[in-house]
């Protein structure tokens, strides 16, 4: 490789780290162009599947500053899943991918700066897509705010409540000692 095309090849990892919202490294060894080509299909537009040189990735993972978190990983056949998007449903892709395709090693990865192991981006893979958490969201703020408005709704009925019962109370002791008298005046 000339050293114009390493420069470029560098430049353009470098901006795949600093542009993406994640990177789960593999190792592809043992797979098959076909499945290759497979597993970018199922990882669709929300990531971007990389095969890579490991000496020119250390060297863009130390420019885009998460040379730390993937140095260590950059050993044997590397292939970076550069995320977009959600890392959820990449992650999803790579677990699912990599139980029908043993051959496919999820190595270990970086989410939003922070280092990932293999079982963590496995965990990150067992979460709900970002929509639907946030519909859950949404459905138990809405849930509280019906709740509270319930709340500051019933507070003047049981006050209108509870001024008609003691209305109605005061009337019937104000009737009961009112005919008391008048009956111990007719008798004296």
């Amino acid at each position: 490789m000339a050293r114009a095309d390493k420069t470029a090849a560098v430049a353009e990892l470098r901006s795949a780290f600093e542009s993406s919202s994640g990177a789960v490294l593999t190792e592809y060894r043992g797979l098959t162009v076909a499945q290759l080509s497979e597993l970018r299909r199922s990882l669709g537009d929300n990531a971007r599947f990389a095969v890579v040189k490991n000496t020119l990735t250390k060297i863009a993972a130390r420019e885009a500053g998460v040379a730390e978190e993937l140095g260590q990983l950059l050993q044997g056949p590397s292939a970076i899943a550069f995320v977009r998007g959600d890392v959820v449903e990449a992650a999803k892709g790579l677990r699912d991918f990599s139980k029908a395709n043993p051959d496919l090693v999820i190595k270990g990865g970086v989410v939003d700066g922070k280092p990932m192991t293999p079982d963590e981006i496995t965990k990150l893979a067992s979460l709900e897509s970002r929509e639907v958490l946030l519909a859950k969201l949404a459905g138990a703020m809405k849930a509280s705010m019906g709740n509270a408005a319930a709340v500051f709704n019933a507070l003047p009925v049981k006050a209108a409540q509870l001024a008609d019962a003691l209305r109605v109370k005061r009337e019937s002791e104000g009737e009961a000692p009112a005919e008391a008298p008048a009956e111990a005046s007719d008798e004296g």
